[in-house]
C-alpha cells in the first residue's frame, strides 16, 4: 500500500510582537502566494510549520507519498496559477529520497502554471561534492542543473559548504548565514564566555572562527596536525601513473620531482589552558575530528569544550561519541532534523532559524531587498 502523508494550507495574515534579533513578524503586503512542504515526514515538516507560524499562515495543501515500487508521486490539492510559491524542503537521513520530492514538487507546480518557484533548502545536499575528485563528478553542480530543469527560479539556503556552489546556479540563491544566533547563543547560554576562545580545528576553518572570534572580541586558535585531513589534501587522480606503453625517440621533458606532503604532528596555535573552547564549523556529520580535537584541547588545558555548527548531520554513531567524549555541548541549528539523536545525547541543543527564513520569503515575496539579513556579516563567515 502507498504511504500517504498530508499538509494543509489556507492564506491567513495576523499580528504578532517583535521576535528577538531585531525581526518582526510583519503582514504580507502582496496576495497571491503559497508555502508547501516538499517532505512529509514529522520531523521533516517541523521547520516548515514553525516558518508559516512566523509568516501567519499554513501549510499549502498536497499530497506526497511513495508507491509500492518506492517511486514518489506528489499531488498538489489547490490552485497556484500565477502566484509565488515557496517549497521547504529539509534534508532527512534519506537524502536521494528527498531530492526526488524536491524535483518531482517543483515540477507539478511548473506544469501547474506558478508564476515563480523558490526552493527553501536550509541545508544543501551533496553540497561536500562540489569538487572534482579523482575521476568522479562535481555532483553538486548536477543537482544545480536538476533543479532549474524541474522548474525553480530562486533559492533560499543556509551557510553553504563553500561560496563559489552559488556559481553552480543559473538562478538567483540566497546563501543566508547562521553565525548570528550561535553568536546569539554563545553571548546568552555559555556561562563567562569572556574567557573563551573560538578554535578553528584545521586550517581550512580558520578564516570563519576568525570572523567569530572578531565579533565576540575572543582570541582565536588554529589546530594543525596529521590527525586532521582537509578536503584539498584527498587525492585527484593527478599522482596516478601512466599506461604502461613502449615508446621510441623522444622520450619527452622530465619534470622535477615534488616532494610528498607530510604532516607535523598535531599542535594548538594559540593558548587554551584555563579557557574555554568553541570550536565551530559549518557542518559535524562523522565526529570523530571533533572529538579528537576536544581530547588534544582537554590536554591543554581547556576546562571547557563547545561544539557549534550550522547542520547537525548527526551521522552513525556521533551521538554515542559525543555523550563519551570531552566534548561538554554540541550546538547546532534546525536547518536538518535531528531529534532523534537528541533523544540519544543530551548534550546536543539546538538553535531555531526559522526567523529569518521566514523573513526571507517575506521580502522576496514583497520585492524587498535581502540585505538587512546580511548586515554585519563577515565575507569569510
Amino acid at each position: 500500500m502507498p504511504i500517504r502523508r498530508f499538509g494543509g494550507h489556507k492564506s491567513l495574515v495576523s499580528q504578532s510582537p517583535k521576535l528577538s534579533y531585531g525581526y518582526t513578524k510583519m503582514n504580507i503586503s502582496r496576495s497571491g502566494y503559497r508555502v508547501f512542504s516538499a517532505n512529509s515526514t514529522t520531523a521533516c515538516t517541523e521547520l516548515a510549520k514553525k516558518i508559516t507560524e512566523r509568516l501567519g499562515v499554513e501549510l499549502g495543501k498536497s499530497v506526497v507519498y511513495q508507491e509500492s515500487n518506492t517511486e514518489t508521486r506528489v499531488d498538489v490539492k489547490e490552485s497556484v496559477r500565477g502566484q509565488d510559491i515557496f517549497i521547504i524542503q529539509t534534508i532527512p537521513r534519506d537524502v536521494n529520497t528527498a531530492i526526488m520530492e524536491l524535483l518531482v514538487m517543483a515540477y507539478a507546480l511548473k506544469t501547474s502554471c506558478a508564476k515563480n518557484i523558490i526552493g527553501v533548502i536550509p541545508y544543501f545536499p551533496y553540497s561536500k561534492q562540489c569538487k572534482m575528485r579523482k575521476r568522479g563528478s562535481i555532483v553538486c553542480k548536477l543537482l544545480a542543473s536538476m533543479l532549474a530543469k524541474a522548474g525553480l527560479t530562486h533559492i533560499i539556503t543556509m551557510d553553504l559548504h563553500q561560496k563559489e556552489i552559488q556559481g553552480f546556479f543559473s538562478f538567483p540563491v540566497d546563501n543566508l548565514r547562521a553565525s548570528p544566533f550561535l553568536i546569539q547563543y554563545i553571548q546568552e547560554e555559555i556561562p563567562d564566555y569572556r574567557n573563551a576562545i573560538i578554535v578553528a580545528k584545521s586550517p581550512s576553518a580558520a578564516k570563519r572562527a576568525q570572523s567569530y572570534a572578531e565579533r565576540l572580541r575572543l582570541g582565536l586558535a588554529v589546530m594543525h596536525g596529521d590527525a586532521h585531513h582537509s578536503e584539498s589534501d584527498m587525492a585527484d587522480g593527478r599522482h596516478s601513473p601512466p599506461v604502461s606503453r613502449t615508446t621510441t625517440g623522444h622520450t619527452g621533458l622530465e619534470l622535477p620531482l615534488m616532494m610528498a606532503k607530510e604532516k607535523p604532528p598535531i599542535t594548538v596555535v594559540g593558548d587554551v589552558g584555563g579557557r574555554i573552547a568553541i570550536i565551530v564549523d559549518d557542518i559535524i556529520d562523522d565526529v570523530e575530528d571533533f572529538v579528537a580535537a576536544a581530547e588534544i584541547l582537554k590536554e591543554r588545558g581547556a576546562y571547557k569544550i563547545y561544539i557549534m555548527a550550522t547542520h547537525g548531520l548527526l551521522s552513525a554513531d556521533a551521538p554515542r561519541l559525543i555523550e563519551e567524549s570531552a566534548i561538554d555541548e554540541v550546538v547546532v541549528t534546525n536547518t536538518v532534523p535531528h531529534e532523534v539523536q537528541k533523544l540519544q545525547c543530551p548534550k546536543i541543543k539546538t538553535v531555531d532559524v526559522s526567523m529569518i527564513l521566514a523573513e526571507a520569503i517575506r521580502r522576496i515575496h514583497n520585492g524587498e531587498s535581502m540585505a538587512y539579513l546580511f548586515r554585519n556579516i563577515a565575507v569569510d563567515d
